[in-house]
């Protein structure tokens, strides 16, 4: 018997992916701005700290150090949780109120620097200081209630029809970004502060909806009161018949360089556009939403062709086709060539991240663990964005600041990923 997607419940799910976009969309569009405002290079301005850019830089990156420690972690232990509200929920619940109230006090630190603030190197301290403990706060209780949310999906929806779901949820998430930068930059005009605010407010309504509409299914609930007995948090990893653990961990190897790779052309694009094809740093941050307009229009497709034609397969005809589009752009460095190519590079692109995330929740050999692996998953990903601009960087060093060098090095990272692939066996959605 044919099963069919609930696309009601899914986009219920999906709110939880929304609301995190959008508040990571306006963490990485504002706070640096918010750092270094008032340094080199920027107009005389009341509102920022005034940092360097590798400052900066370290600053944006403790996002991914906290979430890859806590992000596996919260996965395996919700695996284990057993309440009337079922495994997710409690830490969803607990957690995602204390984010968006750290995120709501994370502009008006700078808010309060007064115009003149030669001379009051102790308030700007103090404020300084109050900024970095609301996005200290906001990291970690953000890092501990992700995994559990995105664990949803896979909890609430059958095998067969995860990378459909997950098409899904990549699309809510994907309008949480559009939404984030386009609403999200006419209220920064209006109030700087009022993105954050509003963001917030979009999460505390999704988690509401989330926990009135959104039941965990009981059977698991209770299957967690029993592994609550067994050995500890990261027992499932050792529960793992050695094919699967051999497959998983060619699988996770494979996220971590495709993530790697387009690390290249997500950090440097925008540099590779004003040196490069000599356009504005506006016009490049336009010409690669291309590729990110195309992802989400694609998003739910990719899942209907992962169903029809495996994940495995799907996977690798994404990275095969990127990886010669990007070859070509290296050849082709002009305006018109770029923006079609990323186009198309969109759509490969979610060929593979769609159905990433099911096909490592269907390594796992019970349903009882499928945060841990979601948290696994997140692992790959997390490393790779802390690698991937530092390890491009270098790249870019060392060919004299030849950026157009990223049209070789992502698609050198994406064979790396695909050979991985070819030794993967597990996987593919089973039977439900």
């Amino acid at each position: 018997m044919n099963q069919r997607l609930d696309y009601r419940k899914t986009f219920l799910i999906g709110f939880g992916f929304f609301s995190t976009s959008v508040m990571w969309a306006v963490y990485n569009t504002y706070v640096p701005i918010y750092l270094q405002a008032g340094g080199p290079g920027f107009e005389a301005s009341t509102f920022g700290f005034g940092l360097s850019a590798t400052l900066t830089g370290f600053i944006m990156t403790l996002d991914n150090i906290a979430a890859f420690f806590i992000q596996p972690l919260s996965g395996a232990v919700s695996d284990r949780t057993h309440t009337r509200i079922g495994r997710r929920m409690p830490y969803i619940i607990a957690f995602a109120p204390i984010a968006v109230l750290a995120f709501v006090l994370i502009p008006l630190p700078p808010q309060m620097i007064p115009a003149q603030a030669n001379g009051q190197v102790g308030l700007v301290t103090g404020l300084f200081a109050a900024f970095v403990a609301a996005l200290g706060m906001m990291l970690l209780a953000m890092a501990a209630f992700r995994t559990p949310v995105i664990a949803l999906m896979p909890d609430l929806v059958p095998s067969p029809l995860r990378s459909k779901a997950n098409g899904v949820i990549n699309l809510m998430g994907g309008l949480g970004g559009v939404f984030a930068f386009l609403v999200g930059g006419l209220l920064y005009k209006v109030y700087r502060p009022l993105p954050f605010w509003v963001g917030g407010f979009i999460t505390l309504v999704a988690v509401g909806i989330l926990f009135w509409r959104v039941k965990e299914p009981p059977e698991l609930v209770e299957a967690a009161a029993d592994r609550e007995k067994g050995l500890g948090v990261f027992s499932a990893l050792r529960e793992i018949p050695a094919e699967n653990a051999r497959s998983l961990t060619l699988l996770i190897l494979a996220i971590f360089f495709w993530f790697v790779g387009y690390n290249a052309i997500e950090t440097f694009f925008s540099s590779y556009g004003v040196v490069t094809l000599g356009v504005s740093e506006s016009t490049a941050s336009m010409i690669l939403s291309v590729a990110y307009v195309a992802f989400i229009i694609f998003s739910i497709p990719s899942g209907f062709i992962a169903t029809r034609f495996g994940r495995k397969r799907t996977i690798i005809t994404g990275l095969v086709v990127f990886a010669a589009l990007l070859i070509v752009a290296f050849f082709t460095p002009t305006v018109p060539a770029i923006v079609s190519l990323l186009a198309v590079g969109g759509v490969a692109w979610s060929l593979v991240n769609i159905n990433s995330l099911p096909m490592v929740v269907d390594t796992s050999p019970s349903e009882a663990s499928l945060g841990t692996y979601t948290g696994l998953y997140y692992v790959a990903g997390t490393l790779a964005a802390v690698v991937g601009p530092i390890l491009n960087g270098w790249v870019i060093d060392l060919t004299g600041n030849n950026y157009n060098t990223i049209f070789l090095v992502t698609p050198g990272f994406f064979v790396l990923a695909v050979l991985c692939m070819l030794g993967v066996t597990t996987g593919e959605a089973k039977a439900s």
